[in-house]
């Protein structure tokens, strides 16, 4: 199945569709007055629902396979209390990751912690908000999951090994995210979960949650979430003055994280790869 699927021919559709749309936009904002907004959208569509339902389609036909072989809902129900769970030691964990990150990078590298602490524009139009909005909490989710649990990870696992497939995947899952430490970890949380599970499904719930406690974080007003001060970032000082409470964090989602990796890594081996193929 996902495991038959080429990675050349997913960056080949990508650079077919995303290339010229890129190109196009750029002339837009060069040299017209072009919607930041329209234009992050148009992006969004043509990476998260063009190049998804062209690539797969395309593969899911050629394969004569059913959508449902993969993503399905018997076993979810028991999964639900581990999702929870695992989402907020997640959030946990790449908060104080995320800080860690930031702390070790402010003496060296103080004007690229600038760029990461700048506040995300809202969108100004209600209908982009909305579109960015499902395409964070929905679109996303599915189709990262589609493409690093699915395609990444089982040609990976093919041609390595099972841990193999699981690392490189999360490595490059995470280097596609600002969060680097806890988008990998993430990465493997899920790798882990869809090789124990063969259901995409479940991955794709977690991100999901994930994403959308994470929107909530974004656009919900700050007095909704007073004891989130005590962490809060906003500024290079911020960083040493929170201190304390990211270090806290920090040590205890760690030990909740390696506890979660540990016990849906064990036993984890190629018998489990119910949806290689």
């Amino acid at each position: 199945m996902f495991g038959e699927m080429k990675i050349r021919h997913l960056i080949g559709v990508t650079a077919l569709f995303l290339v010229p749309t890129m190109v196009i936009l750029f002339f837009l904002l060069l040299f017209s007055d072009g919607n930041v907004d329209f234009i992050s959208a148009t992006f969004g569509f043509v990476f998260y629902v063009v190049v998804p339902v062209v690539y797969f389609g395309y593969d899911f036909r050629k394969q004569k396979l059913s959508i449902r072989q993969v993503v399905y809902t018997k076993g979810v129900t028991r999964w639900i209390p581990s999702i929870f769970g695992i989402v907020i030691i997640s959030i946990a964990f790449s908060l104080s990751a995320f800080w860690l990150y930031l702390y070790l990078l402010s003496p060296v590298l103080p004007f690229l912690v600038d760029f990461l602490l700048e506040e995300t524009p809202m969108p100004e139009s209600g209908l982009f908000l909305a579109f960015e909005i499902i395409m964070i909490t929905i679109l996303a989710p599915i189709v990262e999951e589609f493409f690093f649990r699915g395609v990444i990870l089982q040609r990976l696992i093919k041609k390595s090994s099972v841990w193999g497939g699981i690392l490189i995947s999360s490595i490059l899952f995470g280097i596609l995210h600002a969060d680097i430490i806890g988008a990998f970890i993430f990465g493997v949380i899920t790798a882990l979960l869809v090789i124990r599970t063969g259901n995409l499904l479940i991955p794709i719930l977690l991100h999901m949650l994930n994403n959308t406690l994470a929107v909530l974080l974004m656009y919900v007003p700050p007095t909704w979430v007073e004891w989130l001060d005590v962490i809060a970032i906003t500024s290079r000082s911020d960083i040493a003055a929170t201190a304390g409470p990211h270090l806290i964090l920090l040590i205890i989602s760690s030990i909740l994280t390696a506890f979660i990796v540990y016990r849906l890594g064990k036993g984890v081996s190629r018998t489990n790869l119910s949806i290689r193929s």
